[in-house]
C-alpha cells in the first residue's frame, strides 16, 4: 500500500542522513509518518544516520516484552497504555507526549446528513442507534493490533459502562455491557492492523466503488483523508466526537537504552527537545494534531467537514494496563464481528523441504490458541476457518469453528500434507468464493481469503475474478509471500481487485499470518 511505500522511502531518506553522527532507529507507529520530515530535517542537522521503522502498536509493545530486543533506540507508539502494559522490565525511560490525537468517527457527510448529524450533538448511543437500523457501517483497526481500534473500543466499552473516569475490571462483566458494546462492533465493515492502512482503504474504495459510509480513526488522520480526497474530488468525511467520551493517544516517544553510550542517549534527548520545541510543535499543530497551547496555536475549525483540534472533548481515561488486558481479550474472545478466513496453503512441489516445514510450523501456531492469544489473536468458537491445501488444483477443503477441538481437528489434517505438483491459487481462491457461500449470504462475519504461495500460479485470474464480482460480497484477498523467488505481481493484483494486502512472509511466515490475522 502506498503509506508503506512511503514510510520505506521516509527510512531510506533518514538512513542517507549523514555519517558524522550516530546511526539511530525509531519503531514508530504509521501515524506518525507525516511528521517522519521533522524527524529528518533534525538528524540532518546532526549528521545523523537515521531510520524510522513502522508498526502496529502491538508489535512494538511486544518488542518491549523482558527477551525481546525492539531493535531500536526510541520508540513512537500511538499512545502510552501499550508501553504501560508490556513494557515490565522499565526499559524505556525519558517518555514524552509529542503531541495528542482524539480518536473520532468520520462520516461520508452525505450519510452524516441522512443521519441527521450536520451540526448535532451526537453520543454513542446515536450511534448504536443507527447501526441497529442497518442505517451505518464503518472501517475500524482491531482493537487488540492498532491503538486506534483499542481506542474506538474502549470509548464504546465506557459508554456502554455510563463513565469515561476509569474502567474497572468487574465493569466488563456485565450483561448489558457486553450486548452494547457487541452491538456496536457489528457495524464493523473492514478491520485493520493499521490505522494508515485503513485510511488508504477508505480512499481506495472512493476510486473503486466500494464507497464506504464511515471510520473510526485519529482526528488528524481523518483531516489528512480529507486533505486526499478534496484533492481528488472526493466527498469528505464529517468529523463526529461522540460526546458522551473519546479516548486520545498521547504520542509518546521514549528512549529505548540498550548500553550504545551517553552520545546516542544525548541525541535521543536533543531530537525530542526539539521536537517538543515551540516552532516544531507549530508545523505538528498544521497537520491536524493538538499540541500544548502554550507551545503553539491549533488549527482553526473547518466547519465543512466539523474538524476542531481546539474542540473540547470528554476524554475517556485510560484503565489500569489489567484491565485493558482484560478487555482486549474480551474483545478478540467474544465482543468482536466473528471472522469467516479461508486460507489457501500451496503444497506445490517447489514447496518441499524447508518450504513445507514452515508452512506446518505456521499452522501449528494459527491453530494453537495458546500461542495465538499471546499475540491476541486468537479464533473464538464464534469464527469460521476454511483451510484449502492447493497445488494445481485444491486437494481438499475443510470448515470448522474455532473452538479448541475444531481447531485441534484441522491442525491435526494439515500436518499430514506433504508438497508435490504445480501451483493455481486462482482455483484456490474461486472454490475458496464457494465455500464461503452460505456464512456469507448470513452476513455475520466478516470474510477474507488469505493466499499464501512461493511462485506464481498457472492458472487464470478470471478463474476468480468472475465469480469474486458475480457474488464476492467485498470478500479481500490478502497474500502472503514465502521463498526468496516469490513473484509478488500476482498477489498485489488480487490485494487491489479486492481491497486486500500482501505480506511478506520470506523471513517469518508464522509472523506474516499473524500480521493478516489483524485484519479479519
Amino acid at each position: 500500500m502506498r503509506w508503506a511505500a512511503a514510510a520505506l522511502l521516509a527510512a531510506i531518506t533518514l538512513a542517507g542522513c549523514g555519517p558524522s553522527g550516530p546511526t539511530f532507529t525509531i519503531l514508530s507507529g504509521s501515524e506518525n509518518e507525516v511528521l517522519a520530515p521533522l524527524v529528518q530535517e533534525f538528524c540532518a542537522s546532526r549528521g545523523a544516520s537515521c531510520t524510522m521503522r513502522y508498526q502496529g502498536s502491538l508489535d512494538i509493545a511486544l518488542s518491549l516484552k523482558p527477551g525481546n530486543d525492539p531493535q531500536a533506540d526510541a520508540i513512537w507508539p500511538a499512545a502510552s497504555i501499550w508501553v504501560d502494559m508490556f513494557d515490565t522490565a522499565r526499559r524505556v525511560k525519558s517518555v514524552k507526549s509529542i503531541a495528542q490525537m482524539p480518536v473520532i468517527l468520520g462520516v461520508r457527510r452525505s450519510k452524516a446528513e441522512e443521519l441527521g448529524w450536520i451540526g448535532a450533538k451526537v453520543t454513542t448511543k446515536d450511534i448504536l442507534a443507527a447501526v441497529e437500523a442497518g442505517r451505518l457501517k464503518f472501517l475500524m483497526s482491531s482493537a487488540t493490533q492498532s491503538n486506534s481500534g483499542a481506542s474506538a473500543y474502549l470509548a464504546m466499552l465506557a459508554s456502554a459502562i455510563g463513565k469515561s473516569d476509569l474502567i474497572e475490571a468487574g465493569d466488563l462483566d456485565r450483561d448489558s455491557v457486553v450486548t452494547t458494546v457487541r452491538a456496536l462492533l457489528r457495524g464493523v465493515e473492514r478491520s485493520a492492523g493499521s490505522s494508515g492502512w485503513l485510511a488508504d482503504l477508505y480512499r481506495d474504495g472512493e476510486r473503486s466503488g466500494a464507497h464506504y459510509q464511515a471510520m473510526w480513526n485519529y482526528e488528524a488522520i481523518i483531516k489528512e483523508t480529507n486533505d486526499k480526497l478534496k484533492a481528488d474530488g472526493g466527498e469528505l468525511l464529517y468529523a463526529i466526537y461522540p460526546a458522551d467520551g473519546v479516548a486520545v493517544a498521547d504520542s509518546p516517544l521514549g528512549f529505548v537504552d540498550r548500553g550504545r553510550g551517553r552520545e546516542v542517549e544525548t541525541f535521543f534527548n536533543d531530537l525530542q527537545a526539539f521536537l517538543l520545541k515551540g516552532d516544531t510543535q507549530a508545523r505538528i499543530a498544521k497537520t491536524g494534531r493538538r499540541v500544548e497551547l502554550e507551545r503553539a496555536a491549533l488549527l482553526a475549525a473547518d466547519d465543512a467537514t466539523n474538524l476542531d483540534p481546539a474542540r473540547p472533548v470528554t476524554v475517556v481515561r485510560p484503565p489500569e494496563p489489567s484491565v485493558i488486558q482484560t478487555a482486549l481479550s474480551a474483545y478478540q474472545d467474544a465482543l468482536r464481528r466473528p471472522s469467516l478466513t479461508a486460507l489457501c496453503l500451496d503444497l506445490s512441489g517447489s514447496m518441499q523441504g524447508n518450504g513445507e516445514r514452515e508452512l506446518l510450523d505456521a499452522m501449528r501456531f494459527l491453530l494453537t490458541p495458546a500461542r495465538t492469544r499471546e499475540m491476541l489473536v486468537q479464533w473464538s468458537k464464534q469464527d469460521l476457518i476454511v483451510v484449502l491445501p492447493f497445488n494445481d488444483h485444491v486437494l481438499w477443503s475443510a470448515i470448522s469453528n474455532g473452538s479448541e477441538k475444531d481447531q485441534a481437528a484441522l491442525l491435526a489434517r494439515a500436518l499430514t500434507l506433504r508438497a508435490g505438483g504445480g501451483t493455481d491459487f486462482y482455483t484456490c481462491g474461486a472454490q475458496a468464493l464457494a465455500a464461503m457461500k452460505p456464512a456469507l449470504d448470513a452476513g455475520q462475519h466478516l470474510a477474507a481469503i488469505v493466499i499464501m504461495t512461493d511462485g506464481k500460479s498457472q492458472g487464470s485470474m478470471a478463474t476468480f475474478e468472475t465469480p469474486w464480482r458475480a457474488e464476492g460480497h467485498r470478500v479481500p484477498v490478502f497474500g502472503v509471500t514465502f521463498g526468496d523467488e516469490a513473484d509478488r505481481t500476482q498477489l498485489d493484483n488480487l490485494a487491489k481487485l479486492t481491497g486486500g494486502r500482501v505480506f511478506d512472509g520470506t523471513k517469518n511466515l508464522a509472523e506474516a499470518f499473524r500480521a493478516v490475522r489483524g485484519y479479519n
